[in-house]
């Protein structure tokens, strides 16, 4: 198995989907689903496999996958899929069988019947159904809940469905065409979700029979709502309307766009496109105009409809393609657009992570940074970031990355003693001098270069302490953010200037990496040492509670709300009188409201 198949393994998502496996050639040669995509897929390159199993995966040479939202979706897309591509190593569903719907003919008097065909005849169609046998149970419920007519041809005298209730005799009696349709449009109620109702008096009519020991009738109506529970389960990868459509969601992470385009084709979808780009923009902008330049040159092949994210402009791009194109608010076709987005999403993790995975281009990313910057190669790289809240409990934190990787092990904490109120160079001063001083102290080996999470005036504090003060000449860069929070450019130099790096490129994207790790490093310790001062400042607050007390109660109770909520008696386990406790409770109630 080659490397990068291993990579991509590695980021799998633990999702139900379809997954291509393609050959050197780029050729589908199987298409298969999952439940948990992580561990179906990995299973074929792990374990012994029989004849046929060894020979598909000795040509797998790569592998795209789909994320939906649920198994059965799944296995109808990979329906869809199979006939689409027509895999060499399938051997299900390449026949000119579908999966059924439930149709309700376009007659003066209609019927319900099993069909595995959608034609444009103005009948209504429901589906289609991945498990037939559940399918063919609900149609049977429905002819005895709705007395529609049951033979094809109508005979010259009434048939047993009369007598049971189960016809109303359009072959004998007249039925008028309004009777007709409201039974229809009960039917249509029901199969579009209107179900539940049938299901609690069938569910009623069980425990009913039940009661009553009339057990057979009991497990006849269990398989009705197991058969109705089978059957609506709801899917979207399929639609009955046999119309052409392009469905595109969107996501953006670290600069970067991902687009992904799914393809419906006679009401089923077949096909997907991924593309992913970095973009400078309003992602909103960036969006819309990916998308015209992509209907630029297929105007002569548009479908009838296209679906967008709501945060998209459809009506421009309706007049300008002269097709329906529309931001869905509600139902299937919403869901649609955000299983788009939500595969755009993975994509780009996915993205990412091979990004992060790539030894070889890690190590050349080091190397550039370090020519683009005019230094040797950084194999150490310092960064240091603040957190606060309005100055409150004010912390610092530095992670390191060593030839490109994060190296756990040197991360380090800082509390910040000498500063008060929100002054983030006063914070970088005091974590550069206290962080330096002791590499210093110690004989401990200097970073090749630092890494300040912020702009020109932290830059130039840290140098400041660098070279005034400890007399070190550490290369010093800093990365600023937009209005958006995003990493918008690498500062060097004194005084800081800009630096030309281009978003597409590695070396952007370890800053990128080396940005985000430190402030989440910072984030989480500022949470912890606020929560921990919260904590604390409560109890101690209350004259009689020490150290010792605060911990005998955290450990009895767990939390303050417990404390809250307990009674005198609950303090007299861990001995602490009733005149104590009610204060403490008193308290903690007061602070609450």
């Amino acid at each position: 198995m080659n490397s990068s198949l291993k990579d991509k393994l590695a980021v799998l998502p633990e999702k139900p989907g379809c997954y291509l496996m393609k050959n050197k050639d780029g050729d589908i040669i199987y298409v298969g689903k999952a439940k948990v995509l992580k561990n179906r897929v990995r299973s074929y390159f792990t374990g012994s496999h029989d004849g046929k199993t060894q020979l598909l995966v000795s040509e797998i040479a790569d592998f795209e996958y789909i994320v939906v939202s649920s198994a059965i979706e799944a296995l109808i897309l990979e329906c869809n899929l199979i006939k689409q591509h027509n895999p060499r190593y399938n051997v299900m569903l390449k026949d000119d069988k579908t999966y059924p719907y439930i149709k309700i003919t376009n007659e003066k008097h209609p019927r319900l019947e099993i069909t595995r065909k959608v034609v444009k005849d103005k009948a209504r169609y429901f589906g289609p159904y991945a498990n037939a046998g559940a399918a063919s149970e609900v149609k049977k419920l429905l002819d005895r809940l709705y007395p529609l007519r049951k033979c094809k041809t109508l005979p010259k005298q009434v048939c047993l469905y009369y007598h049971l209730g189960q016809c109303l005799a359009p072959c004998v009696h007249e039925v008028p065409a309004e009777e007709n349709q409201r039974l229809v449009e009960e039917i249509c109620r029901f199969l579009d979700g209107g179900h539940e109702e049938v299901k609690r008096e069938l569910t009623e009519k069980m425990l009913q029979a039940a009661e009553n020991m009339e057990f057979e009738r009991a497990k006849e109506l269990r398989d009705q709502i197991r058969s109705i529970e089978a059957v609506m389960e709801k899917q979207k990868v399929t639609f009955t309307d046999t119309v052409d459509r392009d469905i595109i969601g969107f996501a953006v992470d670290k600069g970067w766009m991902c687009v992904q385009i799914f393809y419906m084709r006679q009401g089923k979808m077949i096909e997907r496109e991924t593309t992913s780009f970095p973009y400078y923009g309003d992602e909103a902008e960036d969006f819309m105009s990916y998308v015209t330049q992509f209907y630029y040159d297929k105007q002569n092949a548009l479908p009838k409809e296209i679906l967008l994210p709501e945060q998209s402009e459809p009506e421009l791009l309706a007049e300008w393609l002269g097709v329906k194109v529309y931001a869905p608010k509600r139902g299937k076709k919403r869901e649609l657009v955000q299983m788009a987005s939500e595969n755009a999403r993975i994509a780009l993790q996915e993205k990412f992570a091979l990004m992060s995975k790539d030894d070889a281009r890690t190590i050349q990313a080091v190397h550039n940074l370090g020519h683009v910057l005019g230094i040797g190669t950084p194999h150490r790289i310092e960064a240091f970031d603040n957190s606060n809240i309005q100055g409150t409990e004010p912390v610092s934190a530095m992670v390191v990355f060593t030839d490109g990787r994060p190296d756990k092990k040197e991360y380090r904490k800082f509390k910040i003693k000498s500063v008060e109120g929100p002054d983030d160079y006063g914070a970088m001063r005091e974590v550069i001098r206290r962080r330096y001083t002791r590499l210093l102290k110690e004989n401990q080996p200097l970073p090749d270069l630092i890494v300040i999470d912020g702009g020109k005036g932290q830059i130039s504090a840290a140098m400041d302490v660098l070279e005034n003060e400890l007399g070190l000449y550490i290369p010093v860069c800093g990365l600023a953010k937009d209005e958006k929070h995003r990493t918008a450019q690498l500062l060097y130099g004194d005084p800081p200037e800009p630096v030309e790096l281009r978003r597409d490129s590695y070396e952007f994207y370890l800053l990128q990496r080396i940005q985000d790790e430190v402030h989440r490093f910072a984030i989480t310790f500022h949470r912890q040492a606020r929560s921990k001062t919260m904590l604390s400042s409560r109890l101690d607050e209350i004259p009689g509670v020490g150290e010792k007390r605060r911990k005998l109660l955290f450990q009895h109770f767990g939390s303050l709300k417990k404390m809250r909520e307990a009674t005198v008696e609950d303090f007299r386990q861990i001995g602490i009188g009733d005149k104590l406790a009610r204060e403490i409770i008193r308290h903690l109630r007061q602070m609450e409201t």
